[in-house]
């Protein structure tokens, strides 16, 4: 499948650049859709293979991730298992509109709810500050940039943590672009894991 979208020095006359952003959005999320059900789960498959061949969070580390939804890469295996080296996962919740989101513990036994917006999450658990951030990818570019939903939650939440997690961009070779022409409030990923293998951007991957 061809993955280039014509970028912003193509778009049509008049569409302005949130249109254009809104348009590759919605070309992104129908080639995930498209994905069959095999094709999903191995390539899922080989995306944890390389996450976990090429990155291991220390003991103890808070390791942030995404319930899968929309036919994003299912990664749960790869924190499954680093639990089992006592690393903390947590996932993210939306506790307001637009606010930034709070993060809470989570285990292969985490009782689950739904947030405002319908997102599986842990319902219950401690409230924890991540250190590394695994982000789903619904558009990327090779700089490192990231097409999420459009709600801005991510962004308004790495406005707000300090110290910086690192953030690992998890997604599908079909969803990348050459260029999503960033904005100025987003934030450039630190890694990139595909199937077809672990890009570190910002130098040695060091946790």
């Amino acid at each position: 499948m061809n993955t280039v979208f014509e970028d912003n020095t193509t778009r049509r006359r008049g569409q302005s650049h949130e249109e254009w952003r809104k348009a590759l959005r919605a070309e992104m999320l129908a080639r995930r859709a498209a994905l069959p059900a095999e094709e999903h789960r191995l390539l899922s498959a080989q995306i944890v293979a390389h996450l976990t061949a090429n990155f291991s969070p220390r003991p103890g580390a808070v390791v942030g991730f995404c319930w899968p939804i929309r036919q994003e890469p299912d990664i749960r295996a790869a924190l499954t298992h680093w639990c089992d080296l006592d690393v903390k996962a947590v996932l993210p919740v939306v506790v307001a509109p637009r606010a930034p989101l709070r993060f809470r513990a989570w285990t292969p036994e985490t009782p689950m709810m739904t947030d405002l917006h319908g997102i599986p999450t842990s319902g219950a658990g401690d409230w924890l500050t991540p250190e590394v951030l695994l982000l789903p990818l619904n558009a990327f570019d090779a700089a490192g940039y990231r097409l999420g939903y459009g709600g801005g939650y991510f962004d308004r939440t790495l406005a707000k943590l300090a110290p910086q997690p690192l953030c690992i961009g998890i997604g599908f070779e079909i969803n990348r672009v050459d260029n999503i022409r960033p904005q100025a409030h987003d934030h450039k990923m630190d890694c990139i894991v595909t199937e077809n293998g672990f890009l570190a951007l910002a130098g040695t991957v060091d946790q």
